[in-house]
């Protein structure tokens, strides 16, 4: 089992930045693929970003791409969301998840897939 815990959401402005973790605790980080999701009022959550158990292979949503950078440090148990550029419409509660992967290169879209889930943040991007 691993429990995660999202921190670094906030208000920001149309163009700003701002980096959302999340911290894993419970069994060892770098078995698990992690992933970014987001929700919005009123929408259902959607894929933003993942990557695989080591960080190398990534993949985005397009409405991100070139914005938002997905990192992880294995030292520390944590996963990044870096972000960039920020819109508006990139305003939700962003969520981190784990899906533990026999394969070190695979990295997971799908929400049903992963296993565990964090509290999420809040982010919000003013005009």
């Amino acid at each position: 089992q691993v429990q995660l815990v999202e921190s670094g959401g906030g208000l920001v402005q149309a163009g700003g930045s701002l980096r959302v973790s999340c911290a894993a605790s419970g069994r060892a980080f770098s078995t698990y693929a992690m992933g970014w999701f987001r929700q919005a009022p009123g929408k259902e959550r959607e894929f933003v970003a993942a990557c695989s158990r080591s960080g190398y292979s990534t993949a985005y949503t397009d409405s991100v791409k070139g914005r938002f950078t997905i990192s992880r440090d294995n030292d520390k148990n944590t996963v990044y969301l870096e972000m960039n550029s920020l819109k508006p419409e990139d305003t939700a509660a962003y969520y981190c998840a784990a899906k533990e992967s026999l394969v070190a290169s695979n990295y997971y879209t799908l929400s049903s897939i992963y296993d565990y889930w964090g509290q999420g943040t809040q982010v919000t991007v003013s005009s």
